[in-house]
């Protein structure tokens, strides 16, 4: 029983291994609202922006930070090849007071030492005492350093810039996010259609071939020239290579998607949504009465914000004009003091900086500041017409392009019967192979025309959807 076990589990991991190679080949099924969500989460893109709006936040800290008290420890180290000292004379002594030595005896050994005195007496002498050094050799000095701003214009104005700074990548993250979907929209879109192209035309293919293999065998027998199989063999060879060309396009566009959902270019992706749901949902009523405030858009609201800042730019100028004061307490201590030391261990104090003349550089800044608010606020005036007119743009885009998408099909479909009745007339010997290989290519011309105003389309919803995403 215990050998099955171990058998089991050994046989477990030992297909492990092949398990993941297996998962990890498995395609990865996104729809539309899903791929955009994915990519929200995982392109390199908003990755970084989102790493942006933390590195503001976090900023907002820093500055934060700068008003609050802050406590520093400090230590330098000392060595003093030489100490200096300091002594003081006893009182003085003459030679009548001595007995068993002479007062010159004693000057020579460094015992006494002569002080002259203003108007006194000459010869009087005082003893030497030992002298009191002034330091140590090593010494090392510790600080404790708690300070505090009290009052500063810049720190105020700075920290709601820090603020602001917050609310404009806030702002950019947004913007970033409807960019990727849209992108990612548009991607997707492009995706269906390719491989919608493709398998028509695959199907065209093997009807073109079908032909020609037919025409190849009546020509054998003699009922047609060899030219009616040539045209059909140049239709077939411009299939093909239209073929080969979707075939890249459709490789490039999924890495594409791939890259803007941040996914590896290895791994398979499954698309579940198809066109025709997708345009079932599209209809001229979804936007034909959108109203669109510019208010709301994330695009106004940077400049907005931008303008916010421009003017905290301004404020933190003209603040520099005030004084700034701060408070401090400092406390020393020495490992090996010197017995005579003048070092004061506690400290109590408030700085204050007031710049009295800067030789006119504020009066400039201040200048350029208000030169660059005016600036922005013009850039808000002009960001705020160009909104109005891409969105009146984009919805009468979105208009014409279902139109046109419509017309196109139409075309498309009439294009397709008519072909479909010549390949019937041409097997039956009632049309040429010329008017075969007109309608085949009126086939194609209007297939292309109507794959490219639905791609068209479906890009105009996108970017109408982004536009009005806030609104």
């Amino acid at each position: 029983m215990n050998k099955a076990l171990i058998a089991g589990t050994l046989l477990l991991f030992l297909n492990i291994p092949a398990w993941n190679q297996q998962n990890n080949s498995a395609p990865l099924k996104f729809s539309l609202s899903q791929a955009q969500d994915y990519a929200v989460t995982n392109s390199y893109t908003t990755r970084n922006s989102k790493l942006d709006l933390e590195s503001a936040r976090k900023k907002v800290l820093e500055t934060t930070a700068i008003g609050l008290p802050q406590f520093t420890i400090g230590a330098n180290y000392q060595h003093l090849f030489n100490i200096p000292t300091f002594s003081i004379p006893t009182t003085g002594i003459t030679q009548s007071k001595l007995t068993g030595t002479t007062i010159t005896d004693l000057e020579q050994k460094g015992i006494i030492t002569q002080v002259p005195v203003f108007g006194g007496d000459a010869s009087q002498y005082y003893v030497k005492t030992p002298g009191i050094p002034l330091g140590s050799p090593n010494n090392t000095t510790f600080n404790f350093t708690l300070s505090e701003l009290i009052f500063s214009g810049e720190y105020i104005v700075g920290l709601q810039a820090s603020r602001t700074f917050k609310q404009l990548s806030e702002q950019a993250y947004a913007k970033t996010t409807l960019t990727t979907k849209e992108q990612v929209a548009d991607s997707y879109f492009l995706l269906l259609i390719l491989r919608e192209n493709f398998s028509i035309l695959s199907d065209n293919l093997k009807n073109m071939n079908s032909t020609l293999s037919d025409i190849t065998r009546m020509k054998e027998k003699g009922f047609v020239e060899q030219t009616d199989v040539d045209q059909i063999g140049i239709t077939v060879k411009n299939l093909e290579t239209t073929l080969n060309s979707l075939k890249g396009q459709i490789d490039v566009t999924g890495k594409l998607l791939k890259f803007q959902m941040g996914i590896d270019f290895e791994q398979p992706i499954e698309l579940t949504d198809s066109l025709a749901g997708i345009i079932s949902q599209t209809n001229t009523m979804l936007f034909a009465g959108a109203q669109f405030n510019v208010d709301n858009s994330i695009d106004y609201q940077l400049m907005k914000t931008n303008e916010g800042l421009s003017a905290l730019s301004l404020k933190r100028e003209k603040s520099k004009y005030l004084p700034t004061f701060s408070a401090f307490y400092q406390h020393q201590e020495q490992s090996n003091p010197a017995a005579f030391n003048f070092m004061m261990k506690d400290v109590l104090g408030v700085t204050m900086s007031f710049p009295i003349f800067t030789s006119g550089s504020r009066i400039a800044k201040v200048s350029q500041a208000k030169m660059d608010l005016e600036k922005n606020r013009n850039n808000l005036d002009l960001t705020r017409q160009s909104l109005i007119m891409d969105f009146e743009k984009s919805k009468n885009d979105y208009l014409t392009s279902w139109a046109n998408s419509n017309t196109n099909k139409q075309s498309y479909e009439l294009a397709k019967r008519v072909y479909e009745k010549t390949l019937i007339k041409y097997k039956q010997g009632m049309a040429s192979s010329l008017d075969l290989t007109q309608s085949n290519t009126q086939l194609l011309t209007a297939e292309s025309n109507y794959y490219t105003s639905l791609l068209n389309l479906l890009n105009a919803k996108s970017k109408l959807e982004r536009i009005l995403s806030d609104n």
